[in-house]
């Protein structure tokens, strides 16, 4: 990130520049890490997780940091809000970095008593920061963001960004049958939960995002719901540029029909992740799911292209 551009966004918001500033320096060290470090947890270089929850944290920083730019009369409260998610945030990257210096995992974590704690205590922090995010969209839709259709694309997108959050709990409160059943033979629940459904967390995965490809990986679908956030943010600027042919009310539209696709394309990967189904082996039923929601957006955003050729937006809107 260029200086001048880190400086502005200091000016702007410091909080949340300091974090994103702070994770985007973890997330080179940890790609370092994972060059000089030959250790692995899970299956994955120690410190490929650290780089990911780095770059992820500092990528929500820097887009709440923006949408926060629209918010006015209520300077305090933003204050509150990027003040705690800048905090909850670096500690919650912190809490992974630590665990890949351990040489342990981070979340799932329950061996002894003090990791125990600190897997309690980062999951409160992250339910805060959703809770804040959620508060961040009243107050977007309290105030009057112009153009519409950028008002509804952060608003959604914000939204959808919950939806992964959300997604993510299962993983970190519900033990697996494997892990019941060894707690009933008195071994105890070291690890409880887990983000593959269908076998133990590691094995064979993809490169970089380490998704399962011998399980059902309920990582997936979380990552698609809380980066929808930046595909929205960028198609509301998109349509506020252009394309001219194309009223206000049918940008809002299009942005209508895209957070909608994102929000089932999560809800088909979570689908898909519960039958232990890997991503990169969709059976039958997945593929269908996916291809009739491919073609309902396809059907969709022809029918708001072609209503904009035959109906003009009045004179009294401007294209933009």
């Amino acid at each position: 990130m260029p200086l001048a551009l880190v400086r502005n966004a200091w000016a702007v918001n410091r909080p949340l520049t300091g974090a994103g500033v702070v994770l985007g320096v973890i997330s080179l060290a940890a790609l370092v890490g994972l060059v000089v470090d030959p250790r692995e947890i899970t299956g994955q270089g120690a410190w490929a997780k650290p780089a990911r929850f780095a770059f992820s944290f500092a990528l929500y920083a820097v887009t709440l940091m923006w949408l926060l730019t629209f918010v006015r009369g209520r300077q305090r409260l933003v204050h509150l809000i990027s003040w705690v998610t800048a905090v909850a945030v670096v500690l919650e990257v912190l809490w992974v970095v630590r665990a890949a210096a351990l040489g342990t995992t981070s979340h799932f974590n329950f061996s002894d008593r003090f990791t125990s704690t600190l897997a309690v205590t980062m999951l409160v922090i992250i339910s805060i920061t959703a809770l804040l995010g959620l508060a961040t969209i009243v107050l977007l839709l309290l105030q009057r963001v112009e153009p519409p259709v950028l008002a509804w694309a952060l608003s959604l997108g914000l939204a959808l960004a919950l939806v992964g959050m959300a997604v993510a709990v299962p993983m970190v409160i519900s033990p697996t049958g494997a892990q019941e059943a060894a707690a009933d033979r008195g071994l105890g629940m070291p690890i409880i939960g887990g983000h593959t459904v269908g076998r133990p967390d590691g094995g064979p995965s993809m490169p970089i995002t380490n998704f399962s490809t011998a399980a059902g990986d309920l990582r997936v679908p979380h990552f698609v719901g809380v980066h929808a956030l930046q595909v929205l943010c960028l198609l509301g600027l998109f349509l506020t540029l252009g394309p001219r042919s194309l009223g206000p009310r049918h940008r809002v539209v299009l942005v209508w029909i895209v957070a909608s696709a994102l929000l089932v394309l999560t809800g088909i990967l979570t689908w898909q992740a519960r039958r232990a189904q890997p991503v990169t082996s969709p059976d039958t039923a997945t593929v269908a799911a996916l291809v009739a929601l491919a073609g309902a957006v396809a059907v969709a955003t022809a029918a708001v292209f072609l209503h904009a050729r035959t109906t003009p937006p009045p004179l009294s809107e401007s294209p933009g």
